[in-house]
């Protein structure tokens, strides 16, 4: 699980350990004793943030006007070409 550093609190580190997911949570600066993290797999959480604010520059995506998940989706797959296609 990729999340930011507001995550990392011991309880939901547990809590996905339980499960078996592993947390990819930058230590918080104010912790005594900091853990590791694969930085790498980190980073490539800022590609996905981009690529959301792109597709949310499309005002139908947005607000989804389109209550149809199949509709909607399409929507979205048109709007990543199109951003894809202009950059």
């Amino acid at each position: 699980m990729l999340a930011d550093r507001a995550y990392d609190a011991n309880s939901l580190r547990n809590w996905l350990a339980e499960r078996g997911v592993k947390a990819v949570i930058p230590p918080h600066p104010t912790r005594k004793h900091p853990h590791r993290y694969d930085a790498k797999a980190y980073k490539g959480r800022n590609l996905i943030e981009r690529m959301f604010c792109r597709l949310k520059d499309f005002r139908r995506i947005a607000t989804r006007y389109d209550k149809r998940a199949d509709i909607y989706l399409s929507a979205i797959l048109l709007a990543a070409a199109l951003t894809w296609w202009i950059n």
